[in-house]
């Protein structure tokens, strides 16, 4: 989980709700889908680290 992902989803969620108070559905969807993006990419960086996780207990099996 980087802070850059975590920003990225917190300023879509600001821009989400801003665009719902002020009935802009552009700025609404933009929020959206900034919101997700951060999602996903803090999802692919916890699947990486489970992964390399995964690839060292594997290497450090076979070097004893």
């Amino acid at each position: 989980m980087s802070l850059e992902d975590k920003l990225q989803q917190a300023s879509g969620a600001a821009k989400e709700v801003l665009g719902k108070v002020t009935g802009d559905k552009s700025l609404e969807s933009e929020g959206a889908v900034e919101k997700g993006l951060g999602k996903a990419k803090e999802v692919i960086d916890n699947v990486k680290e489970s992964v390399e996780g995964a690839v060292e207990g594997i290497k450090n099996t076979f070097n004893k």
